[in-house]
């Protein structure tokens, strides 16, 4: 992986690096714009939201505002290590962008990949910063903050796992796929 900090992303899907088309490739069926994927997202998240702050508060009844406090300021803290674990599932160049006016921070490559590289592509930042932190916090009472990082951290991977369900359900086996601007697209080799 070599990755490349690009800096502020202008909202011109023309200017993201990609290759060239595979000869049969198929776009995934994705929301059809920015808007529609932002409510299925926000739908997602808010579900998952829901449903984890029950969990996390039915755990700990009550949970002091300073851990509240170090919980959201530790997720703040791994925004951008959160792109990198993203990153390192690439084998080629990768490359950072930011509008953090936009709420923005993500990575692109113009690499093909299998569908478990990349399901485990999309999953590994939440994995590590929110389904591991989650599950330790409900298992150890004192550590409330990591459960408010976990919970946090979840609910925001719902682009992530809007991404693995299209590649779930939408790749035929054997199938590779890969970003081209804002869209992903699966081809058999």
């Amino acid at each position: 992986m070599k990755l490349h900090y690009m800096g502020k992303y202008n909202l011109d899907p023309d200017s993201l690096p990609h290759g060239e088309h595979k000869e049969g490739a198929v776009k995934f069926r994705e929301a059809g714009d920015t808007a529609e994927l932002g409510r299925i997202v926000s739908k997602v998240s808010l579900i998952l939201l829901a449903v984890l702050m029950t969990a996390l508060l039915y755990r700990y009844r009550s949970i002091p505002s300073e851990q509240w406090l170090i919980g959201l300021l530790l997720f703040l803290a791994s925004l951008f290590p959160h792109e990198l674990l993203h990153a390192v599932c690439f084998r080629g160049d990768v490359y950072l962008y930011t509008n953090l006016v936009q709420g923005m921070l993500f990575v692109v490559g113009p690499e093909d990949m299998s569908k478990a590289r990349f399901v485990f592509m999309s999953l590994l930042p939440n994995i590590i910063f929110g389904l591991v932190p989650f599950v330790v916090a409900m298992a150890l009472p004192e550590l409330g903050w990591l459960g408010i990082f976990g919970t946090i951290s979840l609910t925001v991977g719902a682009g992530d796992y809007y991404n693995v369900k299209n590649a779930l359900t939408q790749m035929p086996k054997g199938a590779r796929c890969y970003l081209y601007k804002h869209n992903s697209y699966w081809y058999m080799p």
